[in-house]
């Protein structure tokens, strides 16, 4: 399928989608980035049903265009109570520096979209254009009912392996996440060696070896960027960074500033804030995570709610270094504004670098 061919299938203008960003991504967001004839997404990963559904259904108030909901299929939590002690203890000194104690226990805040049978019925009932998966795929059953409803599927792999699962489940498009991806890596066994392959390598790959139209990740942040994906032979750009400090986004005034300063230089993969892989800017959270990288971390997301509750605390006594403030190795060439003008700007400077 040529790029106008997935262009086309998915009813929009421009080869342009926006990352899906949980805990950044808006429903004003999404509608800007679709309403500029780009695919804009919600991030439901860390949102429960309830809110998932009227995320989905702000967004669709805001605009009659296509947008991409994706969720989290990772697997679920394996709880290790002797694992989880030993990794409150060790976070317990960091805790006191803002007197405060670490928690008691540890939880699975979030359930995996593939056991999460509530979730799969909201999006059966609500039928949003496109949803794409994260971190792995859902049974082949419930693939087979989402597209059953009209839902057009992608998912994220980082191998050429994983995108041929995708397209042996019945996927119809794969997001080739390279390395320099920001936010969570979407490896579907975190314990598997990573070939860690930059996007423009990957897309290369599976551009040849996968026929699926292949959505390129990771590191794109001009239109120059884009133009490059598209001659190797991608359908489309996903850009998740450029979009962090736009005026809809959900990133706090903290993160923002991070973006902008010496920290975007020095982007971090660290599994110590979730439990997980995920690039992140450099931070309090991932100076003190490379100095006990040998320590043993809870599954995702068992470790995030000790993370989450160290944020707060961090944040109640004024520090913001403890944040999930998720980037890909492009924020030195972050953007401001809104979403809508961001759109622009890529648009003008993708068409000028395919002229």
């Amino acid at each position: 399928m040529a790029a106008t061919e997935l262009i086309r299938a998915l009813n929009l203008e421009v080869p342009i989608f926006q990352a899906p960003m949980a805990g950044v991504s808006s429903p004003a967001m999404a509608a800007a980035v679709s309403n500029a004839g780009g695919l804009g997404a919600l991030g439901i990963g860390a949102s429960g049903v309830a809110q998932a559904r009227e995320m989905i259904r702000q967004t669709r108030a805001l605009t009659a265009r296509p947008f991409n909901v994706n969720v989290f299929c990772h697997r679920p939590a394996v709880p290790d109570p002797a694992r989880e002690a030993a990794w409150l203890d060790l976070l317990a000194p960091v805790f006191a520096r803002f007197d405060a104690e670490a928690p008691a226990a540890l939880s699975e805040i979030y359930t995996s979209f593939v056991v999460d049978r509530d979730m799969q019925e909201m999006l059966l009932a609500e039928r949003p254009a496109v949803v794409s998966f994260h971190f792995g795929l859902p049974a082949l059953d419930v693939i087979l009912a989402l597209k059953e409803a009209g839902i057009f599927l992608m998912a994220s792999a980082t191998s050429l392996a994983e995108a041929r699962a995708i397209r042996d489940a019945g996927v119809q498009a794969v997001v080739a996440q390279g390395w320099e991806a920001g936010g969570h890596r979407g490896i579907f066994d975190p314990a598997a060696p990573d070939e860690r392959l930059s996007s423009l390598d990957l897309t290369r790959l599976l551009v040849a070896e996968v026929d699926l139209p292949v959505v390129t990740a990771g590191g794109l942040m001009t239109g120059g960027d884009i133009a490059a994906a598209l001659r190797l032979g991608a359908s489309a750009a996903q850009l998740g960074t450029a979009f962090i400090d736009c005026s809809e986004s959900l990133a706090d005034g903290a993160y923002r500033a991070r973006l902008h300063s010496k920290a975007a230089e020095a982007t971090q993969m660290t599994s110590a804030i979730s439990g997980r892989p995920a690039r992140c800017l450099a931070n309090d959270f991932t100076a003190w995570a490379a100095e006990h990288s040998d320590a043993a971390v809870p599954d995702y997301p068992i470790a995030y709610d000790a993370g989450k509750a160290l944020n707060a605390e961090a944040n109640s006594a004024g520090a913001s270094g403890f944040g999930a403030q998720w980037a890909g190795q492009g924020a030195p060439r972050a953007r401001s504004g809104s979403a809508s003008d961001i759109m622009a700007a890529l648009i003008a400077e993708w068409r000028v670098a395919t002229a």
